[in-house]
């Protein structure tokens, strides 16, 4: 194989690795403002999660308060019902941000989602919010899911 064709290979693979930006809804970020949302893998909407599989989800957002410290929480949405969806770490200043978080510094907060296979297969909307020393949403997001086996 000569160089060329070994570069369009790699290129080809760090394509596939990168994250897919997904749509979303800002559902109340008052202490930020959401500058992108993405989950690895999710190659089409809605993002079809498989039950025993992890997702990376990473959200850039800028900070409009001073902060210690910041906590994420996440909900599925069935039927209009909150459902709590744990997370294996929901401390937000060891999910990549660096704390504390100052006022007007952008952020990039990286999670992992897990599927657990108990999961029912449905469609929900996932609710993640990150909230800062008063409880307030650094962001607040929505976007829309399938569980799958």
């Amino acid at each position: 194989m000569d160089v060329r064709t070994g570069l369009i290979a790699v290129f080809c693979l760090i394509g596939l690795t990168w994250a897919q930006p997904v749509k979303y809804v800002d559902c109340g970020s008052t202490s930020g403002k959401v500058i992108s949302v993405d989950i690895n893998p999710c190659p089409s909407e809605p993002c079809q999660l498989h039950k025993g599989d992890s997702y990376s989800v990473n959200v850039t957002f800028i900070s409009n308060v001073d902060s210690d410290k910041s906590t994420a929480v996440v909900h599925g949405i069935v039927g209009g019902v909150p459902l709590p969806f744990p997370i294996p770490v929901p401390d937000g200043c060891k999910s990549g941000i660096q704390c504390p978080i100052k006022k007007g510094q952008n952020y990039n907060y990286q999670a992992l989602l897990p599927v657990k296979s108990e999961y029912p297969s449905i469609k929900c909307v996932v609710e993640w919010e990150l909230r800062d020393d008063d409880n307030k949403d650094l962001f607040c997001i929505k976007f829309p899911v399938q569980i799958v086996n």
